[in-house]
């Protein structure tokens, strides 16, 4: 991870010492997860609260200026990007549907705004909007873990990260709310020293345990690695071949243990066999697929292991009790009616 030295790294035409804020401009997109959006904003109220001064200004904005909604299920309005004023600091929030409304008008307020000198964090699938601008290219970026694969495979020119943030020059990309969170307290503790910063955490009782470098996983296990930290690392090398799963034994000799062992301790830490637990991550990883996109149920199976489709079915419909083709005409018939969420 990239850190800046000091805060005229990241925003040239602000000075902390000068006694202004730093003037934010919040970008919400149409179906951004709240708790990503709340993890932006909520710590620079904290650390204004805490501090007892403005060392934080922030307007919400949108695209045009017409509300978007949020997973929570209400609308947020703001300003037009367009007609924001200068920014040191624009935070670009979005989860879903971001494809769609990567428009070109926007892209191109973007690439103006970077070259103003403002610093651009991407939040959630607000990177994959920032990577659609050519901003990252040659350069290095991470998103929410859920989409690193299809992030890397769209955009060849960009580095792709499994950090849980990343700065590069003045373009900072996150993963979901708690990566964002992280990043948030690093900044403050950056621009305003780490006592503010850890009494913002505290605000939150929240005590960040992870870098910015540090790889976004699909299963928490913190608490797992404190107590049983060969059973943390084989579920990380589970995570990283969803597609073409390691046999226990394999992922056995990597630790230096037997397979008896293994499963000795897999069931005392969380009451399931390597191999059950395994099937588990990759079928809820087919679950994801099946539930957020639309790929074909034959690229799913592959994605997760699966070489044979019928084998796929079965294990599907064993543990969700429907297919992957129900689960996804309920998903339609519901669509419009709530907000997608993660």
């Amino acid at each position: 991870m990239f850190l800046m030295n000091s805060a005229k790294d990241l925003f040239p035409h602000y000075d902390p010492a000068a006694g202004r804020p730093l003037r934010v401009g919040v970008l919400v997109m149409d179906q951004t997860n709240m708790l990503a959006l709340a993890s932006a904003v909520d710590p620079m109220r904290a650390a204004n609260r805490r501090a007892g001064a403005t060392l934080f200004d922030w307007q919400f904005l949108t695209a045009s200026g017409e509300a978007a909604g949020v997973t929570a299920g209400f609308a947020l309005g703001g300003a037009p990007l367009a007609q924001a004023g200068r920014l040191d600091l624009l935070i670009l929030a979005g989860s879903f549907r971001i494809e769609a409304q990567a428009t070109p008008a926007l892209l191109s307020q973007l690439r103006r705004r970077a070259r103003a000198g403002t610093a651009i964090i991407g939040v959630d699938g607000g990177s994959w909007v920032l990577a659609e601008s050519g901003l990252l290219d040659g350069l290095a970026a991470t998103t929410h873990w859920e989409d690193l694969d299809r992030f890397e495979a769209r955009f060849p020119r960009v580095h792709t990260l499994r950090d849980r943030f990343h700065i590069d020059g003045r373009l900072i990309t996150t993963g979901g709310a708690s990566p964002c969170l992280d990043l948030m307290l690093h900044l403050i503790e950056r621009l305003h020293g780490g006592d503010l910063a850890r009494r913002v955490a505290s605000a939150f009782i929240y005590e960040p345990l992870l870098a910015g470098d540090a790889p976004q996983r699909l299963v928490p296990t913190a608490a797992i690695a404190r107590r049983h930290p060969l059973v943390a690392r084989a579920i990380a090398l589970m995570e990283t071949r969803l597609d073409n799963p390691e046999p226990v034994e394999d992922i056995a000799a990597a630790l230096g243990i037997s397979r008896r062992q293994l499963e000795q301790r897999f069931q005392k830490a969380i009451g399931q066999s390597p191999h059950g637990y395994a099937l588990g991550l990759r079928l809820a990883e087919a679950r994801r697929l099946a539930t957020d996109g639309d790929q074909k149920v034959q690229d799913i199976a592959l994605a997760t292991g699966f070489g044979s489709h019928a084998a796929f079915a079965r294990a599907f419909r064993a543990r969700f009790g429907t297919s992957v083709r129900d689960l996804r005409r309920a998903r339609n018939s519901a669509e419009g009616q709530r907000p997608l969420a993660r």
